[in-house]
């Protein structure tokens, strides 16, 4: 089991990066503006939280305002 989880070790790491930081930027954003093409910001925030790399990408993709 230990052999499997090194294995994949070197892809995984990068993947956990990328995904804590497009999470991080996305709820500074949701914090940070009060206007959204859809939703509010709780919803914003649980979507971002709970779908991981999926979640700031539809945010950043549908549910950033104009500004």
């Amino acid at each position: 089991m230990n052999e499997l989880i090194l294995q994949y070790l070197p892809f995984l790491i990068p993947l956990l990066v990328v995904q804590l930081g497009l999470m991080t930027v996305a709820l500074i954003h949701i914090l940070r503006h009060k206007k959204y093409r859809v939703g509010n910001r709780a919803l914003w925030i649980a979507v971002v939280v709970l779908l991981n790399v999926v979640g700031p990408v539809l945010y950043f993709a549908i549910g950033r305002g104009d500004e």
